[in-house]
């Protein structure tokens, strides 16, 4: 058993590109080695900004023996009197085995070859090539004169079964034994690796730390450390420590400071510029508020670290100059003063500017509001509608566009808005992206499904709905934002009346406001609901029987019956009524035309006692519905399954008097209203 080691040696690789990088290098080794037949324990990667190793420990030294068979010709054509014939002796031949190991195998003849495995060793120049080729980034570069692609010029490559080179070529670099070590700390010449086995503890010699997973914890706790002994704590965002991460082969830690005269800058303004465009982990007291440090994190080690720190506090007071400008500037004029620039930014081709959509925004809002019959007070949630988009034109925003919400919020509150103004002005914006918290308030909440829904019935109209791969408008993440913020707030609407309005005072053309339009944005936003209920660890059929009626287009209400369904197929009372359901449903698909039930063409007991048991059953489950008390709702149901059984196996329903089957099947029709009063039971798998 030996280990393999293959490390591919490139030019700094964007960071936001190795996580994925890794994960596919795993992959595509993985199932290369297992489509060779290659036997092995394990198999992992390692990633640095300019490197990505894949590594497979106890690999064998022999490729796993195989057989294989092929059929033959039939035995009337292969054998005559007992004897091969011609046509067998032709294929035992072509498959190189002798004609009597042919076996036979019902009506034909088959060839079946004993492979050896061959070693390991000659397989792999082939099996490795194939996995560097077969990466795929999201964008390449080219180098010298080489067609090749690949995510950044590749300098060397290290291949070594144990100790053995492994000869393959990439572009015009043969691969070898040696690597390079850090950039800096060392002198940068190719240097011989002993052994593969050697790999993690030869580079740290090199300071290189080429395990990502163990950098990471790294750096995490010298930020941590640091910051206490700063006299707070960093405020650490998994993405950012996970860029820091790829950033680095040796992370070292150090703290730099900044003037005092900044922290008179909303917290954000210093945040932002610190995070996002230097990659700085800010230092906060225990209260939250900002300490004028930061962390940050070197790619070498400890010596000379007060230059280093110098160099990035005179980075970040330049960024910081820029806030406190922008800042002063802003100020000078009132938020709302900026309403009329906004009829400089354009919204959506053919639908006006910002402004336009502003003045849309307080008519969208209201409508909403009234749709939910809100408390929220009219004149904030207007005039939330109204500002929450003109942050947009301050010179911050249009600097630091991250800050988008946050200024108007901070700038609303300096101008004396009502607070519940300067919240909704943020939390409009919100969910900004995946896990991102949700508005905490009414008109937070209103404001930004109005706002969301606006931009997917403008984009639809436009004919831009997103494809498979394409969304560049973001509707996927605006449409799961309107559902989260919904069901959140509880909020019950219909979703169509509330996007015939919006498509109303968007003023979409006749031509392009047609119902199949319509249901499409409808099907749209219907569909991320089911995937997110999918994803949420709802069954699958549970979400099918909730959404099999059409009609329904109220998204918490939907979403409420698949919680109360999914708990319920999991009882023993499920089955029995599931099936009652299947075969109510099935016979209900003979109806033709809807009629009213009489009681006077009952003929037998059973009809009778089901169609009492319906009645007094809808009379009790209609207020539990009103509530969406779903749960209850199925628990009535399933106490009619006994009058269900009995009335099948005392009546036969398609009876030769059409007056009578109508009327049975008017009946089933009436229990069925019951046992898929949550969703429709026939989608359910069991």
């Amino acid at each position: 058993m030996e280990r393999l080691l293959l490390e591919i040696g490139t030019e700094e690789i964007p960071a936001n590109f190795m996580k994925g990088i890794l994960a596919q290098l795993k992959d595509l080794g993985e199932k290369k080695l297992t489509e060779l037949r290659i036997p092995f324990e394990s198999a992992k990667v390692y990633g640095t900004p300019r490197r990505m190793t894949f590594i497979v420990e106890g690999m064998a030294e022999t490729q796993a023996d195989s057989n294989v068979e092929a059929k033959g010709p039939s035995i009337k054509i292969a054998f005559k009197d007992g004897k091969p014939t011609k046509a067998a002796e032709g294929f035992a031949r072509g498959q190189g085995v002798d004609v009597k190991d042919l076996e036979v195998r019902g009506e034909y003849v088959f060839a079946v070859k004993h492979l050896a495995g061959q070693k390991v060793e000659e397989l792999l120049p082939g099996a490795l090539t194939e996995i560097i080729n077969g990466l795929s980034f999201p964008k390449n570069m080219r180098w010298a004169d080489h067609e090749i692609r690949f995510v950044r010029p590749v300098h060397w490559l290290v291949a070594l079964y144990g100790t053995k080179v492994v000869p393959l070529q990439f572009a015009d670099v043969k691969s070898s034994n040696k690597t390079r070590g850090h950039r800096f700390l060392t002198n940068d010449e190719l240097t011989p690796i002993p052994s593969a086995l050697d790999y993690e503890k030869f580079m740290e010699k090199l300071y290189v730390m080429v395990d990502q997973d163990a950098r990471k914890t790294l750096i995490r706790k010298q930020v941590e450390e640091l910051a206490k002994k700063e006299g707070g704590h960093a405020e650490i965002k998994e993405d950012l420590l996970e860029e820091v991460n790829y950033l680095v082969e040796w992370p070292t830690a150090l703290c730099g400071k900044f003037e005092d005269k900044f922290l008179a800058l909303p917290k954000e303004c210093i945040i932002t510029p610190m995070r996002e465009h230097q990659r700085y982990f800010p230092v906060l007291k225990e209260d939250g508020s900002l300490l004028n440090k930061f962390i940050t994190v070197r790619n070498g080690g400890e010596k000379s670290l007060e230059v280093v720190a110098h160099g990035n506090e005179r980075v970040l007071r330049a960024r910081l100059s820029d806030a406190e400008f922008f800042f002063k500037e802003d100020r000078k004029h009132p938020l709302a003063d900026r309403l009329k620039k906004l009829e400089t930014v354009s919204f959506q081709e053919g639908l006006g500017n910002m402004r336009d959509k502003s003045e849309r925004l307080v008519k969208a809002a209201g409508l909403l509001a009234k749709e939910l019959n809100s408390k929220a007070d009219m004149a904030k949630l207007e005039r939330t509608a109204l500002l929450c988009k003109a942050d947009l034109v301050t010179g911050m925003v249009v600097e630091f566009t991250e800050l988008q919400g946050v200024m108007g919020r901070e700038y609303a509150k300096l101008d004396g808005e009502a607070p519940e103004v300067a919240l909704g002005i943020f939390e409009h914006y919100l969910p900004r992206f995946a896990g991102d918290v949700l508005p905490s308030t009414d008109i937070g909440r209103v404001v930004g499904v109005a706002d969301k829904m606006d931009n997917i019935v403008a984009t639809f109209s436009r004919g831009l709905a997103p494809t498979g791969s394409q969304d560049p408008y973001a509707l996927r993440r605006q449409a799961l934002g309107i559902i989260n913020i919904v069901i959140d707030g509880n909020y019950h609407f219909s979703l169509r009346k509330v996007l015939a309005g919006i498509e109303d005072l968007l003023n979409v053309s006749a031509d392009k406001k047609t119902a199949e339009l319509f249901q499409q944005i409808v099907d749209f936003i219907k569909q991320r609901l089911k995937i997110m209920m999918i994803d949420q660890g709802i069954r699958y059929d549970v979400v099918d029987a909730v959404l099999a009626e059409q009609k329904n287009d109220d998204l918490v209400d939907i979403y409420k019956r698949a919680l109360a369904l999914n708990k319920f197929v999991a009882t023993k009372e499920a089955a029995e009524l599931i099936q009652a359901a299947i075969r109510i449903n099935n016979l209900c698909k003979k109806i033709e035309t809807e009629i009213a039930i009489n009681e006077a063409l009952f003929q037998k007991d059973a009809e009778r006692d089901l169609h009492k048991a319906a009645v007094a059953f809808n009379k009790e489950i209609l207020p539990l519905a009103v509530k969406y008390e779903y749960g209850a709702v199925l628990t009535k149901a399933v106490q009619l399954v006994p009058a269900i059984n009995k009335f099948f196996e005392d009546v036969m329903v398609m009876d030769e008097d059409v007056n009578v089957k109508n009327n049975r099947l008017a009946l089933l029709a009436a229990v069925q209203d019951i046992t898929n009063g949550v969703g429709d039971l026939s989608f359910i798998v069991q």
